[in-house]
């Protein structure tokens, strides 16, 4: 019995010695060029979605997906449901966009512009500003539990929370009138899903920047799974150069490598010390690197101290490192037909989509044909069909239309030719067309409806509908 415990046990921790255990990874405070074009997509990006939803336009919100109305209103433009087209132009457009920049310089949106990215640094911003740098954090961890600690840790997680729970609403904030929103926060009557999705979303970010961090990047998204497949021996990702680095090692500032017989690398560690995902760059490039660029920035400043030159850790190519290629004739093998095709199908759709929307009748109508009564003889002998039309006006102002038919000899609108609708909103018109009885063979015949906006010669729809003949 003890042999198959024994047995058990030591294949438990066979299994076991598959998976790595999860350390937690400090990250040291880097500056240089590239933290500040981070930090410069953090506001950025960060200003657009904050300060969004709080612009007017029109008397109301400038971008606003409102789903109780079916409404989405970007600016100037309002999209109904029957403008889903719009959104897979829209899925297209950001998947080549996503291409063309890994196939040209590996994961940029990664690391500039990625959510996971963006609030992973905010966090860690706020981590440091409570407790400290690398050093101070990593003894505060290993201190014992007393009133500091507390106090510090309760600090940052206060603002953490605080910070994911505005974001939540911010979010809803698109989905539901912002303004109406914090109306309803000082008693906080918000609506179910508006509940779930301010603590949903806000619950995600606090989880996903403030715990998970790097394992979501290395574990949970597809992306970092799938790169490998649009990189090149050309395409620009972080490199370190052993040829200029290696043998590493330790000397005082300003000695000669050659003479020592070493490279420029001094093996402080700092590279990996300033890493979000915890990797060493030193050993090639993995797909754990998010392309964030701080091992640069921190190389770079060692170099300075060093007085050697900077580069060691650079955006290069594989080529470019093994055929040593100048700058020049990097960019110039960057710009390959790959990049040239992927450019070219991204600039013809972009350009497609541009026009689409700048040739957009503002104006959609569906004709529903009366099925109770298919048709019917009319007081003057005539045959009658009725048709309920349902006039979207797609702009935010108010619109008159004429209502006109063709198509058999004789048709004709009974009734009310004249048709107003208010701006953004969905008039329904309920119509009696009629024919002489001979106008047509028994059964259904095509008709068409005309509907054009008074004094607006180009917002006008020709709609195709069928007229039943007994």
């Amino acid at each position: 019995m003890s042999q198959i415990e024994n047995s058990t046990t030591s294949a438990a921790a066979d299994v076991g010695s598959l998976y790595e255990k999860h350390k937690k990874i400090y990250v040291r405070s880097v500056s240089g060029l590239f933290s500040n074009w981070r930090w410069g997509f953090v506001l950025l990006t960060q200003a657009l979605f904050y300060g969004l939803c709080w612009v007017d336009w029109n008397g109301r919100q400038a971008v606003l997906f409102h789903l109780v109305e079916r409404k989405f209103y970007i600016f100037g433009m309002v999209f109904w449901p029957q403008d889903v087209f719009y959104l897979a132009l829209l899925l297209i457009i950001s998947a080549y966009a996503l291409f063309l920049f890994t196939a040209v310089a590996g994961r940029l949106f990664c690391g500039y512009a990625c959510p996971q990215t963006v609030y992973t640094e905010i966090f860690l911003r706020i981590e440091s500003w409570v407790e400290g740098d690398r050093p101070a954090r990593q003894k505060l961890d290993r201190a014992p539990l007393d009133a500091r600690k507390v106090r510090l840790k309760t600090t940052k997680h206060g603002l953490w929370l605080l910070l994911s729970l505005w974001t939540g609403f911010t979010l809803v904030g698109y989905f539901t009138p912002v303004r109406e929103l914090t109306a309803s926060l000082a008693s906080l009557d918000f609506g179910p899903w508006e509940y779930f999705w301010i603590f949903f979303y806000g619950g995600f970010t606090y989880m996903q920047a403030g715990f998970l961090r790097e394992q979501v990047c290395k574990y949970m998204c597809p992306y970092a799974r799938f790169q490998g497949v649009m990189f090149d021996p050309d395409t620009l990702i972080i490199t370190y150069d052993p040829e200029r680095g290696e043998p590493r090692g330790t000397r005082k500032k300003g000695a000669d490598p050659r003479s020592l017989g070493k490279g420029d690398c001094v093996d402080c560690g700092i590279c990996v010390q300033v890493c979000p995902t915890g990797i060493d760059i030193r050993d090639g490039l993995q797909y754990e690197c998010i392309g964030c660029a701080a091992c640069i920035d921190a190389c770079d400043a060692v170099m300075d101290k060093m007085s050697y030159p900077r580069g060691l850790i650079r955006y290069s190519t594989e080529n470019a490192l093994a055929k040593h290629y100048t700058a020049r004739e990097m960019i110039a093998h960057v710009m390959r037909p790959r990049v040239l095709l992927y450019s070219s199908i991204l600039a013809l759709i972009t350009l497609a989509t541009i026009w689409g929307l700048s040739v957009r009748v503002p104006l959609k109508v569906d004709v529903i044909r009366d099925r109770a009564t298919l048709a019917r003889e009319a007081d003057d002998g005539r045959i009658e069909n009725v048709y309920t039309l349902r006039i979207m006006n797609t702009e935010e102002v108010v619109r008159r239309y004429s209502l006109g038919v063709d198509g058999l000899p004789g048709a004709e609108i009974v009734g009310e030719r004249i048709v107003e609708v208010g701006g953004a909103t969905t008039e329904s018109v309920l119509v009696s067309v009629r024919v002489p009885p001979d106008a047509g063979p028994k059964g259904g015949n095509p008709i068409y409806f005309d509907i054009k906006a008074q004094n607006h010669d180009k917002v006008a729809v020709r709609e195709k509908a069928s007229f039943m003949l007994p």
